[in-house]
């Protein structure tokens, strides 16, 4: 988190230098979209290299994954970036990418956006745009053998509860336990933050924390594949957008990307993506910007 904010500050400085002419070219760019995302104008260097190059990270199933017989990339996230890329006359090639490097890869150029379940928050705002194109929340789980002492959500004060750092989660899981524990006399949640929410699992069933956070459209996926094994605790905390970044000076692609998704949505693509994977809860229309 300590890279993550520094290059924020460093980031916003730039971006300073181009704000105004930026936000023109961002507003033009957003006018009438095309009947056919393909027509939408692209970036000269994407146009000649007739490819879009998405940064993914394939340990968020039902997400971005790899098929375990034959290590292919599969998950919503890889089908709908081939769909949009489709749309937009292009092929895809996928660069998988630390977490850690997403921001500075879109910043460089080394990738053109980014699909790697993401959050869209404010803070990351400062540094990309986002097409927010499924929603989400954070969800309390623990595994079955802890369901005796841990029945319910209200049973989570006094627990360690684990979840990724690279998210927003820890932060956000700290001020619920203010909330609704300390405020009501109820002992505060030890909150311990992970690599991923595979190694939130792995701290679970090692007995590092008794309870886990994870995003709720992946759990049902985990409850199928480890059948008997979690017990989800109430309902999502809150509701949060997932998002496409785009880097900030890239305001024609972002342009051409949300134009790809409007049309993935009106032609029934998105909507049968999301039903192949169970995700149709996560459904949302695309939009720009919409974290908090």
């Amino acid at each position: 988190m300590q890279l993550f904010n520094r290059f924020l500050t460093n980031m916003s400085l730039n971006l300073k230098l181009h704000g105004v002419a930026l936000a023109v070219t961002a507003i033009t760019a957003m006018g009438a979209l095309p009947a056919h995302a393909a027509d939408l104008p692209l970036p000269e260097r994407i146009k000649k290299a007739g490819k879009l190059v998405i940064a993914t990270q394939a340990n968020y199933p039902p997400i971005a994954y790899k098929n375990p017989e034959t290590g292919q990339l599969m998950g919503l996230d890889i089908e709908l970036g081939e769909a949009i890329a489709k749309e937009l006359g292009l092929k895809v090639e996928y660069q998988e990418t630390a977490f850690a490097q997403v921001f500075s890869s879109l910043a460089t150029g080394r990738v053109d956006i980014a699909m790697v379940a993401i959050s869209d928050t404010a803070e990351r705002q400062k540094v990309a745009d986002f097409i927010d194109y499924m929603k989400t929340g954070p969800q309390f789980f623990t595994l079955q053998a802890n369901a005796a002492r841990i029945k319910g959500i209200a049973d989570v004060c006094g627990t360690k509860v684990g979840a990724s750092r690279n998210t927003n989660w820890p932060v956000q899981i700290a001020a619920w336990s203010t909330d609704n524990c300390v405020a009501k006399g109820k002992p505060a949640i030890t909150v311990i933050g992970t690599e991923g929410s595979v190694d939130a699992r792995t701290q679970l069933k090692t007995g590092r924390i008794d309870v886990a956070v994870q995003g709720s459209e992946t759990l049902p996926y985990f409850q199928t594949m480890e059948a008997n094994t979690y017990v989800l605790l109430g309902q999502p905390l809150f509701q949060q957008e997932t998002g496409i970044p785009v880097s900030k000076t890239e305001p024609v692609l972002r342009a051409a990307v949300l134009g790809a998704l409007q049309n993935l949505q009106r032609n029934g693509t998105y909507d049968k993506l999301l039903a192949k994977y169970k995700l149709q809860s996560s459904s949302m229309p695309v939009a720009v910007n919409q974290g908090k």
